[in-house]
């Protein structure tokens, strides 16, 4: 089973640690029994919520044997859970410590006393190990019931059923029964969990194994393959010995570059800190010209290298023999292809720093350098495999200016989100497309040949690779073109920035993008002229508020960020669509809040945030700490459905999910479920504690 690798052998110890208990309780002058399920859990153990994303743990699941005497309400019900990063599944995921009571309601069709059976699945884990999935049976004794006089029957309308809210009318009518009965079979939603944040630990791992990759094809790195075997196989009385000594400075190589990305992991803090990072201006100011520096030593303008005193150090280490001698052989090379691989590294742990991921520069280095030693470690093992290498020669360099221009390419993205957070207007969507047609042009012209860069050779033929890739960098030029003319540019949704970030918001001409609203129509507060496809929203939430109790409709909180790439992704891809353009533009009162809006506060309205650990300064931080402090997560993007009296969300929120239909879907539950509720005011999804 795939949650077997998580799980560590106790041998001779067998855990134990959640205790169930159970209890049936009729409710006062009604119809109605809670079956109250309580589970006690030991210390430092996590019982998973019955809300789990996908590849995570077994979630709790609760089922009852059907029966003629009850029937079920909706769904079990679960008091608020922890919401954390789980190290065990590298995911963020909602569980339960010490207790938790969740609740089932039924109807009772009899007021004698009956059993109900039923049966929990689950499983918990603590910080370093996973127990397999148990089933507990459960056995409930309902009470005996006195039925109170005149009680109507009670229907119960599932359409807004989500895990955990439920909602209720009361029917007389048979007829009227059924159909909603017909009804909500056939507009039940069933809200799926919120996804963890972009930029998981594997794609960081896989992001850094194909830079390790190209970096073996740089012209300091793929000249020593032949060589460093070389000299292992002849230095070494056996084959054997000659496999041990490469397998140590594969080794060697990846305690380096691991050390060197949990070095920047330190120096740069805890994840939220490196959160920060993906939308700080300052940061991302430096990080553009880090590239551009990259860029330029890849074209051949300079080379970065480490003085050479570390070099001549490192070298004369490696002499020395034995394992230490094999390891300074390792640092050596490392030192010595630093102008190579010195650009690569930093685009890696820069990349890896953004995503917010505590360990992800250590997991980048890991994948780089693994990606770096296996060659060396293969070709010492079986020596005949190097005759099947191409020989060194201009092709390497030609890798190397193509990974300058790539580089450049990103370092905008940089500059892009700065920015936009600065909201300077340096970059606007059709400068950056206009940037990012030269360079693939450019890089074009010189993969066919038509000028050569400083340490180029001269070659009489192109190549058949070199062609492919001049094709596919030429056709993609061609396809960025119809972006100035406000063309959606699916295909790179989220790297430029946003149609209504734009000097011409609906495309040159004005025949792209979507309509602003007319003058007449905005609502004081909204700014249609910076949101996306013209809808008419908000940017603080009391404005908002106000505008949604005026117009009696539920208000749909985006959690965004001017430096967001999935939130640009779920606006171009999926608010695009009619379907969900019309919901939006019609039926709620949409309120997106920057995280990273840089504005700053009047001084009398800034404060210290316990939340944030930090003085709230600006607009962005504002809106973090209303994210944080109510819903629990900072990540974006995130959207909630409430109503107008308090923050519970109507619905279960979601968050970055391409999947149109399911946002549509979703879209039309939470106006439900503000249909049916109260004034309003909106459903709790809690269980009262005991």
């Amino acid at each position: 089973m795939w949650w077997f690798a998580g799980v560590v052998p106790a041998f001779a110890q067998v855990f134990d640690p959640v205790q169930w208990s159970v209890e049936a309780v009729r409710v006062p002058e009604s119809d109605r029994v809670e079956l109250k399920l309580t589970a006690t859990i030991e210390d430092g153990w996590h019982l998973y919520s019955q809300q789990i994303p996908e590849g995570g743990p077994i979630p709790t699941t609760f089922s009852f044997k059907p029966s003629s005497r009850y029937a079920l309400i909706g769904k079990v019900k679960e008091p608020k859970p922890i919401v954390e990063f789980d190290p065990n599944f590298d995911m963020e995921l909602r569980y339960f410590g010490h207790k938790a009571v969740f609740v089932q309601t039924v109807q009772s069709k009899t007021y004698d006393a009956f059993e109900i059976a039923g049966e929990v699945e689950f499983m918990v884990c603590d910080e370093t190990q996973c127990l397999p999935p148990k089933y507990i049976e459960l056995a409930f004794r309902v009470p005996k019931g006195t039925p109170p006089a005149n009680l109507p029957t009670t229907v119960v309308d599932p359409v807004l059923v989500t895990g955990d809210s439920i909602s209720e009318t009361t029917e007389t009518s048979e007829n009227a029964e059924r159909e909603l009965a017909e009804k909500a079979s056939e507009t039940a939603f069933e809200a799926r969990p919120t996804e963890a944040k972009s930029g998981s630990l594997w794609g960081i791992f896989a992001f850094g194994f194909g830079g390790g990759l190209l970096a073996l094809l740089m012209p300091c790195i793929f000249p020593m393959i032949p060589l460093t075997v070389s000299f292992f196989t002849k230095q070494s009385k056996t084959k054997a010995e000659g496999v041990r000594k490469a397998l140590v400075y594969g080794i060697s190589i990846v305690l380096l570059y691991v050390g060197l990305g949990m070095l920047v992991t330190v120096l740069t803090g805890n994840s939220s800190v490196l959160n920060q990072l993906s939308t700080n201006p300052t940061f991302n100011i430096v990080f553009f010209v880090l590239f551009v520096v990259f860029a330029l030593s890849f074209f051949g303008a300079f080379e970065i290298t480490l003085p050479s005193a570390w070099v001549n150090k490192a070298d004369e280490a490696s002499s020395k023999g034995g394992w230490i001698g094999i390891f300074f052989m390792a640092f050596t090379l490392a030192l010595v292809s630093f102008s190579c691989t010195g650009p690569i590294i930093g685009s890696l742990l820069v990349d890896a720093a953004t995503k917010g991921q505590w360990l992800g520069p250590a997991v980048g280095m890991f994948g780089f350098s693994l990606a770096l030693a296996v060659p060396f470690t293969l070709f010492a093992a079986f020596p005949g495999w190097m005759n099947s290498l191409p020989r060194s020669g201009g092709w390497l360099n030609t890798v190397k200016v193509s990974l300058g221009f790539v580089e450049l390419a990103f370092a905008l993205k940089f500059l892009s989100t700065a920015d936009m957070a600065l909201q300077a207007g340096w970059l606007k969507r059709e400068l950056f497309l206009a940037l990012w047609i030269g360079i693939f042009l450019l890089w074009t012209a010189y993969l066919l040949g038509l000028f050569r860069l400083p340490h180029d050779s001269e070659s009489k033929h192109i190549s058949v690779g070199r062609l492919a890739l001049a094709i596919v960098s030429g056709s993609f030029a061609f396809y960025l073109i119809p972006g100035l003319w406000g063309a959606p540019l699916n295909a790179i949704s989220g790297f430029p920035p946003p149609m209504f970030y734009s000097e011409s918001p609906n495309g040159l001409g004005g025949q792209g993008g979507q309509p602003t609203s007319a003058k007449a129509e905005i609502p004081e507060g909204a700014d249609p002229e910076h949101c996306p496809h013209g809808l008419v929203c908000f940017h603080d939430y009391e404005q908002g508020l106000a505008y949604a109790k005026s117009v009696n409709k539920p208000i749909l909180l985006d959690f965004t960020g001017w430096g967001c790439v999935n939130c640009r992704k779920m606006e171009e891809q999926v608010w695009s669509d009619p379907r969900v353009l019309q919901r939006l533009r019609e039926q709620v009162v949409l309120i997106s809040l920057y995280v990273d809006e840089r504005s700053p506060l009047p001084e009398s309205e800034q404060y210290y945030s316990e939340v944030l650990k930090s003085k709230v300064r600006n607009v962005g931080n504002k809106w973090s700490e209303f994210q944080t402090l109510h819903f629990q997560t900072n990540s974006q993007p995130y959207y909630v459905f409430v109503g107008h009296e308090g923050l519970e969300p109507l619905i279960p929120p979601t968050a970055y999910d391409p999947d149109i239909q399911y946002y549509v879907d979703w879209l039309d539950a939470g106006v439900r479920a503000y249909q049916k509720a109260p004034a309003g005011q909106t459903a709790s999804t809690e269980v009262p504690q005991p």
